[in-house]
């Protein structure tokens, strides 16, 4: 998809994301607060940042680099960015297009991410490919299931809900290992839909191209 298209379509949504979001967030957030906790010392990226919502459960003292497709979602998160007892660097860029050199970050976080980017295991390899090997990668994602009747509700929504916003059949976990990506842990919190992925980069000379 052209990433024109893709930045349009979130700028539309930004001015009613939060309206949209608030009780999700609300419900996730003491599971979205343990998954940051993870964050280190070293050079953070938070893919994905929107209207920074998500800001308030960071650590403190953290310097993480954040970013967004949409300049309207960028535009929102600045004030919670500011406010952060730490340094948040806002960007905007493209997830499958990523402007960091090889191998120089440490850690990678999404939330509800990967639902989104339109082509996930390119997203994915990008973050493969910026990872220092030995670098981890942290996913708060909903996916598709594989129970029904859960999983047949999710392909009927599903052309519905990619037009307004996210995909609701990814397959994330396997499309994290497609990327290369060593899966240490996967933890279902709303039966097997929505749930954190923690993986890191081998050691190796796997380059995601596969």
């Amino acid at each position: 998809m052209n990433p024109s298209v893709t930045r349009n379509k979130w700028d539309r949504l930004a001015r009613f994301y939060r309206w949209a979001n608030h009780a999700a967030e609300k419900r996730w957030e003491p599971w979205k607060r343990a998954l940051f906790s993870r964050m280190g010392s070293g050079s953070i990226l938070f893919l994905a940042i929107g209207i920074g919502e998500e800001v308030r459960l960071f650590p403190e003292q953290k310097r993480v680099t954040a970013i967004d497709i949409s300049p309207g979602m960028l535009e929102q998160a600045q004030e919670r960015a500011l406010e952060y007892n730490g340094d948040i660097l806002l960007k905007e860029m493209d997830a499958e297009n990523l402007a960091f050199p090889p191998e120089t970050l440490d850690q990678v976080f999404t939330s509800c991410t990967f639902c989104s980017v339109p082509e996930p295991v390119q997203g994915l390899k990008e973050l493969y490919r910026v990872l220092k090997p030995g670098g981890e990668l942290h996913m708060f994602e909903h996916t598709k299931s594989d129970h029904f009747p859960f999983r047949e509700i999710l392909w009927v929504m599903n052309p519905v809900a990619q037009r307004v916003g996210p995909s609701v059949t990814r397959d994330t976990v396997a499309n994290v290992q497609k990327a290369g990506f060593r899966v240490d842990e996967v933890h279902n919190i709303y039966l097997d839909i929505v749930k954190t992925i923690s993986a890191h980069k081998p050691d190796g000379d796997f380059d995601g191209s596969g």
